[in-house]
């Protein structure tokens, strides 16, 4: 796992003023799917903003009118205290409005929050299952990946963000009329007591998504320590080889360089803050001093004191919050971006998949001349393969590690395409056939198979998830795998939870995975059957009576398998043997045998191990 942790950011991950304000132009795009993960939400929480953007001033202006009458009443020998009274209850119930209209918004923010945050991660999924897996495992595709994944939290805050900046631009355009009104030179101090803080937070979020990119994958790295550290799959290895120490000091000084360069950005942004809030305080008090000397002069009254100190002072309060998660924007609008390049990758087939698939396969499939390199790999895995597999054979791949076996039937189901040569079912190439229909006709259980910490009627209906209530498909499957005597010990038996991430799961040792997944190539009905190391935890015995169901079942089935066992692959129809990735000898068991090449020296020496 080498890493070059980056001392200082790369010109690539760092940003500017330029590169913030483009950002926000997905920010419209951001509303439209607000607006489509719920339109009642987003209607009730614009309507509640907008009132709730009008009270402030409706508040302060009616706060006026009551100081304004106490005065006028204090002077009079009869007061009539009934207006007074009257605008004190007005007064009482936008207090318990504002309240009211300020818990709706919470409400609906949140409620907006969660439903745009499983839209966007049902999305994501969505678009990395259309994804080439070659592109997957590249490490700067995965790192968009992860910075598209991991700001689907940060994008609920942006939603309230968002909303609320509307709100205050509202709010802040009526307090200015307000001061504009009665005194407009106080909008000069209030731009004074804002616009530095303003700058000094915007320069400070750049940097900090900059530090954030940057370092996106030393994160998904710690995220990987934090895994191999603290869970029960590692743990056995963990503790027997003694690698706690040797985890925990590589998560240590991956940590700590990410948190002296976070510490020095807090620290600057910390300082400036400070010194640009004394600015605005002081800006502050100075139009207090201005507004105390003007109602001295008689120019303007106690009540539009009260008004305008009031106003002033949550109009920069408004300023500051607007700036503030104006800032805030900025920053998540490019996570926003990372996360629209991200859906907007172009999924467009490099070949025009035009030909309908034929409803059976007559003739079979053809490798020729087969050459492929993994992606930025100079190392040539297959060079020059040709051969073909009749429809309705059974054929078996050997050779040994990293002769290219399983690199055959990842081209075969389309995972990659061959860096040269092309590969032919029924004479037309697979590349012309819709790739997702294409990969319908193949059932495949890989030897690296996923152990999915679901229950175990949902591990097997993996095969055809639209059978997942099918009681008697499942079972079936179970029984073909030899699954169901591991099920008939399991306390709850289909409904059993596997795994032991979840509550009361339950561990299944490596036999007993192998054969709950193999059942999930029973559960598709599928032409074609490949089967890579299927059985390579199983037993001797387990293994022959797999087998020997496995070629009953797909009898007129076009079946690939791949073992390293030879008791296996002799019941296979023909052989490929492959030699550092290229075809060394093909035939049936007794062919290869009389031929006496690696074949029949592998299968000896294998036989030799039984004695």
């Amino acid at each position: 796992m080498p890493r070059t942790t980056p001392k200082s950011l790369k010109d690539k991950d760092k940003t500017n003023l330029r590169k913030s304000f483009s950002a926000l132009i997905f920010i419209p795009r951001f509303f439209k799917e607000i607006w489509r993960a719920n339109k009642k939400l987003f209607l009730l929480s614009s309507v509640c903003r907008l009132i709730g953007a009008l009270l402030p001033v409706v508040i302060l202006w009616i706060g006026k009118i009551i100081i304004d009458e106490i005065i006028l009443q204090s002077k009079l020998e009869v007061s009539d205290l009934s207006k007074l009274w009257t605008f004190v209850g007005i007064e009482f119930g936008l207090i318990i409005l504002s309240d009211l209209v300020s818990r709706a918004i919470s409400l609906t923010d949140s409620l907006l929050g969660d439903a745009y945050s499983i839209e966007s991660s049902v999305t994501i999924i969505k678009k990395t299952n259309q994804i080439d897996i070659s592109l997957l495992e590249d490490s700067e595709f995965y790192d968009k990946l992860e910075r598209a994944r991991i700001q689907t939290a940060g994008r609920v805050g942006l939603i309230s963000n968002a909303l609320g900046e509307v709100q205050s631009l509202i709010s802040i355009a009526t307090l200015i009329a307000g001061l504009i009104y009665f005194e407009p030179y106080l909008i000069i101090l209030l731009v004074l007591s804002i616009i530095p803080s303003f700058i000094n937070e915007i320069w400070f979020s750049q940097q900090q998504y900059s530090l954030a990119r940057g370092w996106t994958a030393e994160r998904r790295e710690l995220d990987y320590l934090r895994f191999i550290g603290a869970n029960n799959q590692t743990a056995k290895e963990i503790k027997l080889f003694g690698l706690t120490d040797f985890i925990v000091d590589r998560f240590k000084d991956l940590s700590n360089e990410y948190y002296e360069l976070n510490k020095k950005l807090a620290i600057k942004r910390s300082a400036l803050g400070f010194v640009f809030n004394v600015l605005g305080t002081l800006s502050y008090y100075g139009a207090y001093i201005f507004i105390i000397y003007r109602v001295i002069s008689g120019v303007i009254t106690l009540g539009e004191l009260t008004f305008l100190s009031g106003a002033f002072n949550r109009l920069t309060r408004n300023l500051q919050d607007f700036f503030s998660k104006f800032t805030r924007i900025t920053e998540s609008a490019l996570y926003l971006k990372d996360y629209f390049e991200f859906i907007d990758i172009s999924i467009v087939p490099k070949y025009s998949e035009d030909m309908p698939l034929p409803e059976k396969i007559q003739i079979g499939f053809e490798f020729k001349d087969v050459h492929f390199s993994y992606p930025d790999s100079e190392n040539e895995i297959l060079k020059g393969v040709s051969f073909k597999i009749n429809a309705g054979e059974k054929m078996a791949f050997v050779g040994q590690n990293g002769a290219g076996k399983t690199t055959l039937t990842k081209l075969l189901l389309r995972f990659y395409e061959p860096t040269k040569g092309e590969i032919l079912l029924d004479g037309i190439n697979i590349n012309r056939f819709k790739r997702d229909d294409y990969q319908e006709v193949f059932g495949v259980i890989f030897q690296d198979f996923y152990r999915y910490e679901f229950t175990v009627r949902e591990n097997i209906a993996i095969g055809d998830i639209d059978e997942i209530q099918n009681d008697t498909k499942i079972q079936r499957a179970a029984e073909l795998s030899l699954a169901s005597q591991v099920i008939s010990e399991l306390k709850k038996g289909y409904e059993q939870q596997l795994g032991k991430r979840f509550y009361k799961g339950q561990e299944l040792s490596g036999g007993q995975w192998q054969k709950v997944a193999l059942a999930r190539a029973y559960m598709k009905d599928a032409e074609v059957m490949i089967l890579d190391e299927p059985t390579s935890a199983l037993d001797a015995k387990a293994e022959s009576d797999v087998f020997e169901r496995f070629i009953g079942l797909t009898k007129d089935k076009t079946s690939i398998i791949i073992s390293h066992r030879f008791s296996t692959v002799r019941q296979a129809d023909r052989i490929l043997v492959l030699d550092e990735g290229r075809i060394l000898e093909i035939g049936t068991h007794k062919e290869l045998m009389d031929k006496n090449s690696l074949y029949a020296e592998l299968f000896r020496l294998q036989a030799e191990g039984y004695k």
